[in-house]
């Protein structure tokens, strides 16, 4: 009997699949689970299927984490239906961005594959081995991907049979400390039988290697240390239907301490693989490039490189998730000889505070930069020749706009701001580079066809070798999506290591690795020289506010702020914040640079864990509800 419902199972979930690159390789009329594991060839083709159950990543569409915060808005006209989370519509009818369903049957299929990889008569021990632990990896990132969504959640260890009652049907969550721990342990079992990095890149990138598996590891860790999941006592309540709690309501700084070594273990490994910090090579074009715009292409280009393929930073990305053309021309915005390409849309647009989030050039934030003039960021100035780099010569734009981080010109554009590349690559020869232009009646005007919300354009993810041309053709460089990347690995050590130790020297150490590398003086001299608070990088507390601001400066964009405002619990005091722009239909600057505001969010405590469709729910009476919904 069990025999025949896995049979079903794997027809039914096999014609589901979907995927790209090698994940194409989706087996074709598999009628039973002999045929599946026969022959390497089908066991490979299994392999890949369970691949293809990865979550979408830097899809607008897809991913929560692009349109569901505050990083990125959109006008009314579009709207999506992953932009409701930001916009505080989600429901337990029909949750947006639900993956219970597509991820357990990702886990079943994961099960499938390692109750039956040992029959495949023409694989050797090793390569068994090897496959085995790629699926358990996905079988825990499946697990946690869930976990980080809905909090604890039932844990599949072995599928049921179909002959299973219904008493055993009605599966309950287990708590967070065994989901975390049962996590930990299969990725523990998975890196052993890992090669150290994919053997042949073309072909198997984004295939699961002992890099990739420990820095994903690492990252977990620090996961279960954190706020949300570490003595969160706002989950006091939520239990079993017999009284089991789900969350222990105990801080643990021990969690902290096993976070610093997972990401310390994993950063020693990647060394040893040569991994290191993305820098964008000179030689790459025919231009001698300054090294403003040098430090801003190795800031831009580490999640797209010049050279195709990887690059050393990268420890793992989702293949399966591409930084697409539609999405890139949804990011694209018209820029001088480009204005009559209609492909080209610049919708995305980051709000006024993500403007305001980065550094000042001398790395502090704008608030507490004693030389920076903040009070005035809104007041009208003219770029000179010394900014032509950043704003257009001559051009008059708001004073929020100077004198900020390489990082800020890095991934935004905004009016009168140089947009580097897309087919003018001579940063030397005076007024040659692009220009956006936003205000009303403007190319890239809110009343215009490639238009902004807030005043504001994505950058960071719009790869610079795009170009657009008069006659509609645009060339688009897709890359994969990057789910985990040294600087990410680093920030996370540093964290850690603060949280269960405090300040100390290899907190700096890795700290100011992704600053030098952002064009920004160390974190001691910043803050001492700089800062109206030169003590706060002295104390825990203090370290722990710098940090967090690093990373969301460093990762933006990619995904990552969605998830760490609520591992931190500080979606509560970010998300409930209005949503400003500048006053996008007035042409003349006095009156553009005018904060409006675009929208009022609101974010509860039930809103740090997704609901669970009430459908589901109603079906299994041992599935709990979060709380709030």
């Amino acid at each position: 009997m069990k025999r025949t419902f896995t049979k079903i199972l794997v027809a039914m979930l096999l014609s589901a699949a979907s995927a790209c690159n090698y994940l194409d390789m989706i087996p074709d009329n598999v009628a039973t689970l002999d045929h599946a594991f026969n022959e390497r060839t089908q066991a490979r083709k299994f392999l890949f299927t369970c691949y293809s159950f990865m979550p979408k990543t830097g899809s607008p569409s897809g991913d929560p984490a692009m349109l569901g915060g505050d990083e990125l808005w959109w006008a009314v006209a579009r709207a999506d239906r992953m932009w409701g989370i930001a916009r505080g519509e989600q429901s337990v009818i029909n949750p947006i961005g639900s993956q219970l369903e597509r991820l357990y049957q990702g886990i079943r299929n994961c099960n499938i594959f390692l109750e039956n990889i040992d029959r495949v008569p023409d694989m050797t021990e090793v390569e068994k081995r090897q496959w085995a632990a790629e699926i358990k990896f996905l079988k825990a990132y499946y697990h946690f991907y869930l976990v980080r969504m809905y909090g604890p959640i039932p844990l599949i260890r072995e599928n049921l049979p179909i002959s299973a009652d219904p008493e055993t049907v009605q599966v309950s969550r287990e708590s967070i400390e065994d989901c975390f721990d049962y996590i930990i342990t299969l990725i523990d079992e998975a890196i052993k039988d890992l090669p150290l990095t994919v053997e042949d890149p073309t072909q198997d990138a984004g295939r699961v290697d002992k890099i990739a598996a420990i820095s994903i590891k690492a990252k977990i860790t620090v996961y279960a240390a954190s706020p949300l999941f570490n003595g969160n006592s706002d989950q006091a309540g939520l239990a079993n239907p017999d009284g089991t709690p789900l969350f222990n309501t105990e801080y643990s700084e021990e969690k902290w301490a096993r976070a610093a070594a997972a990401c310390k273990q994993a950063i020693d490994l990647c060394h040893s693989a040569g991994k290191s910090l993305y820098e964008f090579g000179s030689t790459y074009l025919q231009y001698a490039l300054t090294d403003t715009i040098s430090t801003q292409l190795s800031l831009r280009n580490v999640l797209s490189p010049s050279v195709r393929g990887w690059n050393e930073e990268m420890l793992w990305a989702n293949t399966n998730s591409m930084a697409s053309r539609n999405f890139q021309l949804l990011i694209f915005p018209a820029m001088e000889t480009l204005t009559g390409t209609t492909s080209l849309r610049g919708e995305l647009s980051p709000p006024l505070k993500i403007a305001e989030m980065f550094y000042t050039h001398h790395g502090v934030p704008i608030t507490e930069d004693k030389t920076w003039d903040y009070l005035n960021r809104y007041a009208l100035r003219t770029a000179g020749s010394d900014d032509r780099l950043y704003i257009r010569e001559g051009y008059t734009t708001a004073s929020l706009h100077f004198d900020r981080e390489p990082r800020f010109y890095a991934s935004i554009g905004f009016d009168g701001g140089i947009w580097y590349g897309h087919g003018n690559y001579d940063d030397r020869a005076p007024g040659s580079l692009f220009n956006i232009e936003a205000r009303g009646g403007q190319r890239n005007s809110i009343s215009s066809q490639a238009s902004t919300i807030t005043g504001y354009f994505l950058k960071k993810l719009n790869h610079f070798e795009n170009v657009a041309r008069l006659n509609n053709s645009v060339s688009i460089h897709e890359y994969p999506w990057p789910l985990i990347r040294l600087a990410d690995l680093y920030l996370l050590y540093a964290e850690s290591l603060n949280e269960s130790e405090g300040p100390q020297a290899d907190v700096y150490l890795y700290l100011n690795k992704v600053r030098t590398r952002a064009g920004l003086p160390t974190v001691e001299s910043a803050w001492t020289t700089f800062s109206t608070q030169p003590e706060k990088y002295t104390t825990k507390a203090g370290l722990r506010e710098i940090i967090r601001h690093e990373r969301l400066n460093e990762l933006a964009f990619e995904g990552q702020r969605f998830w760490d405002l609520r591992r931190w619990k500080e979606a509560t005091n970010e998300l409930n914040q209005t949503i400003r722009g500048w006053d996008g239909f007035q042409a003349d600057p006095a009156d553009y640079y005018r904060p409006v505001v675009l929208f009022n969010q609101t974010f509860s405590t039930k809103d740090y864990f997704w609901p669970f469709d009430e459908n589901t729910i109603i079906k299994n009476k041992n599935l709990v509800q979060n709380l709030g919904w």
